[in-house]
């Protein structure tokens, strides 16, 4: 695509943290006069605003003002909602406004890979990059994963791959966005009360994420998804499907419980789905949909097959913390929705002591009433949304409720029985006690590592 000329161009950018300073630096390189605004509080911002001061970059915290406003272009950081009165503003004010993700695109020589989904995007992405590299094939992993896609792209060549985690907060603001590959995961209710508490938004938003693409591009999808099955019908690449349920002409399936794929007429028999190392339904999806885009750029079977042998999951995702007095402990801090709480109970047959609750997204608990019924001893409540939890499984199972996280691990110890498991896995966001779910869950590590 052409790189539209910014130089002398005022560019606000919206969130001064890891990818707005990303994008900040970025702009200033191709000379555009940026301004950097975020509303959250200096000391945790500390590290980015050096930064900031070291490239001479202007910026303000605590609050956005009018200077926002001074400006032809508006960058949004994936952390900012498409929601948030900022943004409104701008646009109400005719500003052009797109994300991170898209002026990072402007600039990036390599194929995209970009893997998108309600559910999974991190464990696909960083499984997919694993794959890559295990098959030493020059790639970078970025976008909503850590690393600011702005920060790697000009160190990209042509011959190299960009595998992207990118949210549907990120794609709300895309405009010429393209990836070669896309994946779509699923789709399933999160952040309702950022689209209205409407799912037919929500998909619209994940469906962003093949809107550029043309019949030379592929799209990589959930068959068994109901959201996302519908939603890809109005895709204009090539579809090439996942299914854990049925047997696909293309695609990967399951036959003969072994991992299996057709590619171009190739049959593949890549790896007994018992021998893929990181446990539950969910990671068999997570490891097809990496798996094809293994394929798609040039790794063998054998290859995938060693990486998803030995590859050990993600942090805050399914994180075994400990064994003590015969009760495992899981840190999955990282389920900030009801469907990831519910593919976390699928991958455990023990009793479960759950850990729920935090800031309330507009969850609907009723998706998790049958497995907590049959799996879940006793919910510890915590957080904001304590009492929202409570009256949503009362009379199903015990529920107690906790003050903080020191209050709730030493709950669940005292409630857990030899042979049970507790389980960190809030379905909620995790700002009321935390910064991140990152902070959450280290948090919750630490506490058990002292009991």
């Amino acid at each position: 695509m052409n790189v539209p000329d910014l130089s002398g161009t005022r560019v606000t950018v919206i969130g001064a943290a890891r990818s707005g300073v990303g994008v900040a630096r970025l702009l200033q390189k191709f000379h555009a006069r940026v301004f950097v605004s975020d509303n959250g509080a200096e000391p945790a911002l500390g590290p980015y605003l050096d930064e900031l001061k070291k490239t001479q970059i202007p910026f303000e915290v605590g609050g956005h003002s009018l200077r926002v406003f001074d400006a032809s272009l508006v960058v949004v950081s994936p952390g900012v909602p498409s929601n948030a009165p900022v943004v409104t503003e701008a646009r109400t004010r005719g500003l052009r406004v797109v994300s991170e993700l898209e002026v990072a695109s402007w600039y990036c020589k390599a194929p995209v890979v970009a893997i998108t989904g309600s559910n999974g995007k991190t464990t696909t992405t960083t499984l997919t990059g694993r794959i890559l590299g295990d098959a030493k094939k020059k790639h970078a992993v970025a976008g909503n994963i850590g690393t600011a896609f702005s920060s790697v792209v000009l160190d990209m060549a042509e011959t190299d791959l960009a595998v992207l985690e990118v949210s549907s907060f990120q794609l709300d603001h895309i405009e010429s966005f393209r990836p070669h590959v896309a994946v779509l995961l699923n789709i399933t209710p999160d952040h309702m009360d950022r689209y209205d508490h409407s799912m037919e938004r929500y998909a619209a938003s994940k469906a962003r994420v093949f809107m550029n693409q043309t019949r030379d591009d592929i799209l990589i999808y959930d068959v068994d998804d109901p959201w996302t099955s519908r939603t890809v019908d109005a895709a204009k690449s090539k579809r090439i499907g996942f299914s854990a349920s049925k047997r696909l002409n293309e695609g990967a399936f399951v036959e003969n419980d072994v991992l299996t794929t057709v590619l171009n007429g190739q049959k593949s028999s890549v790896i007994a789905t018992r021998e893929i190392s990181i446990r539950g339904t969910h990671n068999l999806y997570n490891a097809m949909a990496a798996t094809l885009v293994g394929q798609i750029e040039g790794v063998g079977p054998a290859s995938i097959r060693a990486t998803l042998r030995n590859f050990r999951g993600v942090e805050h995702r399914l994180e075994f913390v400990r064994e003590l007095d015969g009760v495992r402990y899981y840190n999955d801090s990282k389920a900030t929705n009801v469907d990831s709480v519910w593919y976390a109970l699928q991958a455990f047959a023990e009793p479960v002591v759950l850990l729920l609750g935090g800031r309330d997204k507009g969850n609907d608990y009723r998706r998790l009433l049958d497995p907590v019924r049959s799996k879940v001893r006793t919910i510890v409540a915590i957080g904001e949304s304590a009492e929202k939890v409570d009256h949503a499984f009362a009379g199903i199972v015990p529920v107690v409720r906790a003050g903080s996280m020191d209050d709730a691990v030493s709950k669940a110890r005292s409630i857990a029985r030899p042979g049970d498991l507790v389980l960190l896995s809030p379905a909620c966001a995790s700002f009321d006690w935390f910064k991140n779910y990152e902070q959450r869950g280290f948090v919750f590590k630490q506490l058990v590592n002292n009991l």
